[in-house]
């Protein structure tokens, strides 16, 4: 790991906020995102009857579709990623990177951004799941692979005590 990152200063949860897939208030979500489009509906408690601020709104964007989607993507090349890359999707534009950095975990570096799609409709997950990406960086597009989940844990069994799985950047 690298001496920056031993610092005992900065925390581990910010360390690695990113590989885990948790979410960043003024990076993944904004006041113009929902949590429907951040993948955090299971928050909002649609299933029950409770009432809240805003549900109306949700359930109307359930039923209509999301038109656009936060996704994580990786690529394989040791490239410094920032932010604001833009986010290609079969030789099309569709959204920029909103948070990025290097996944020491993953060994790869890793950016989350909102896609929409090229042509208004909704952004469904096969949608997603279909397209070859490329994220740009400095002018230069590099081949990008798309997570429906984290790619550090996925099953989310290192949140649970369960290590067995190794880290993927061991594998």
């Amino acid at each position: 790991m690298p001496k920056y990152l031993q610092d005992p200063s900065i925390s581990n949860s910010v360390k690695h906020f990113i590989v885990e897939g948790y979410r960043h208030w003024h990076a993944d979500l904004r006041l113009d995102d929902t949590p429907l489009e951040a993948g955090l509906g299971f928050t909002c408690k649609l299933k029950s009857e409770t009432p809240f601020l805003g549900r109306s709104a949700l359930e109307k964007q359930k039923k209509e579709g999301l038109k656009k989607r936060l996704a994580c993507f990786t690529i394989d090349e040791h490239v410094p990623l920032w932010g604001l890359e833009v986010i290609w999707r079969d030789d099309r534009i569709v959204g920029f990177i909103r948070r990025a950095e290097y996944g020491f975990a993953v060994g790869k570096s890793i950016g989350y951004g909102y896609v929409t799609h090229s042509n208004g409709e909704v952004v469904t997950l096969d949608f997603l799941k279909s397209g070859t990406y490329h994220l740009e960086s400095m002018g230069t597009k590099y081949p990008a692979k798309y997570h429906p989940k984290s790619p550090f844990d996925p099953n989310n069994l290192r949140v649970k005590g369960d290590y067995s799985e190794p880290l993927p950047v061991d594998q």
